[in-house]
């Protein structure tokens, strides 16, 4: 059933298909690199990704706080308005701390050596969505996000151990509050529901044997980690997903894994994550089969994926929408461009519909035709502007969000406005022939944007515009390259 891509369908097209699904796209010269590789070491190239070096820095409050416990304390016995200015300030720095964040994983996406490993915590961000909202601290949301991209192709066990024993997910789904007295079913039902197993597939009994089995699962708010208390645990009898014994929360989550139903369905949302439709039945089936043969492992399950002919049918090349993040990602790598300012880019993310660290729901994006809204996509057509021109307007307005006070609003937009105007380096992605002739100019642009061709109405348009031209200068082809980012061809990976 899972039958290799033949050799003789390697080429430009499926190379950059694979380099869009499996990270965030890339250059015409990275393509041709992946296809003079071949299909089997190009897959490879992107899946053995600790073989490549990533010399990324933490960001420099990356580590426990000893001084929050105390912190608190000190608020409970401060005056009303001593409590309410420590709060805010709290509240200031680790508003700072998370747009610090964003910024700091968006430029390992834009700009890092291992697209795999960051799409892949980027898929497992959506799956185990957890929101910054909530959690309200941006160590425990880095913590999570790192722990997501050292286990980004490891064992389903134990990713699934430790999300479940993460502190942003303590909080997030209040197990950190769970006592043998009162358990809290949340992540025993969300566990079952989204994470591993899927509507149908347990009753409302596994979920209050389960929620009995995960008591004692709780935070050390000192040490800002996972701590067992056996003096909170429920230590009686259970039966969970038809396992009875004296069971606790890695026996719940080991009889999760076990079943056949948990390797059926992450196998299908895996596949419908990077190829962008759900798999068949059949060829879940056998998906499912060999993840469970390779030992519930990830890594040889992607490098199967993305080495199979399904993976490359038409229905999938070019047949998914572009997520926010990969429009943004997948743009400023393409336009070989910088990446805008966290604020900035954080700000274009939630205006499109993808707030990172703060998905809408404990379900995550819902992803597909839900990104394209009336309103989304007229925000791409004009931040198109943004990445192509260097429009500062445009970089001040998403600067100042939704800011209330005037007076920052008009001090954002002034600073914004003041910065050297940035935009495409049109020498640096095309050549002095292309950049001469509109024939080749025409072509370049299709090729490095789209890795296909524009549909007839909008490839005449594209002509017409550059034959409207005397002849071409950078900012004419900055223009150009605005109308392709404008098109539906642009949208959809």
């Amino acid at each position: 059933m899972l039958k290799p891509l033949s050799p003789s369908r390697w080429d430009y097209t499926t190379a950059a298909h694979l380099l869009n699904r499996a990270g965030f796209g890339g250059t015409p010269s990275e393509i041709e690199k992946l296809v003079a590789l071949g299909h089997e070491r190009a897959v490879e190239y992107l899946v053995d990704f600790e073989k490549i070096p990533d010399p990324t820095a933490d960001p420099d409050w990356a580590h426990p706080d000893p001084t929050k416990v105390e912190k608190r304390r000190a608020a409970r016995t401060a005056t009303p308005e001593a409590r309410k200015e420590m709060q805010k300030e709290e509240r200031q720095a680790e508003n700072q701390r998370i747009l610090e964040l964003r910024g700091w994983w968006l430029q390992r996406m834009a700009k890092g050596p291992r697209p795999f490993q960051e799409k892949m915590t980027l898929f497992w961000h959506g799956h185990f969505a957890t929101s910054f909202e909530k959690v309200r601290d941006a160590y425990y949301m880095w913590r999570q996000n790192e722990l997501f991209r050292r286990l980004a192709t490891g064992n389903w066990l134990e990713l699934l151990t430790g999300a479940g024993k993460d502190p942003a997910m303590l909080v997030w789904l209040d197990q950190a509050q769970s006592r043998k007295d009162h358990p809290n079913e949340n992540f025993a039902r969300e566990v079952m529901e989204l994470f591993a197993l899927g509507e149908g597939h347990y009753t409302e009994k596994d979920i209050t044997e389960a929620a009995r089995a995960l008591t004692g699962w709780s935070l050390d708010q000192e040490q800002q980690k996972f701590v067992w208390r056996p003096f909170i645990h429920d230590n009686g009898e259970k039966t969970v997903l038809g396992r009875t014994g004296y069971l606790d929360g890695d026996d719940f989550i080991a009889q999760i894994v076990a079943q056949p139903q948990s390797a059926l369905f992450i196998t299908a949302k895996l596949w419908n994550f990077f190829a962008g439709e759900m798999p068949s039945p059949e060829l879940n089936a056998a998906l499912a089969d060999f993840f469970r043969r390779s030992g519930n492992n990830f890594k040889p399950f992607m490098r199967v994926m993305f080495s199979v002919e399904e993976f490359y049918a038409p229905s999938v090349v070019r047949n998914e929408i572009k997520s926010p993040v990969q429009w943004l990602i997948g743009s400023v790598r393409m336009l070989e461009c910088e990446l805008p300012p966290p604020l900035v880019s954080t700000n274009l993310l939630r205006s499109l519909g993808q707030d990172i660290f703060a998905p809408p729901n404990v379900k995550g994006w819902d992803g597909g035709i839900a990104w394209i809204t009336t309103n989304n996509l007229m925000a791409r057509y004009n931040q198109s502007a943004l990445l192509a021109q260097g429009d500062m307007a445009v970089a001040a307005s998403l600067a100042s969000g939704p800011a209330k006070n005037p007076q920052k609003v008009k001090q954002i937009q002034n600073r914004m406005r003041n910065m050297r105007a940035g935009g495409v380096d049109v020498e640096k992605i095309f050549t002095e022939e292309e950049r001469k002739n509109k024939e080749l100019l025409a072509a370049a642009l299709q090729k490095r944007l789209l890795q296909s061709k524009l549909a007839g109405p909008r490839q005449k348009a594209l002509h017409d515009f550059l034959n409207q031209l005397a002849e071409l200068d950078d900012s004419d082809i900055r223009d150009a390259i605005r109308l392709v980012m404008s098109t539906q061809e642009y949208q959809v990976t």
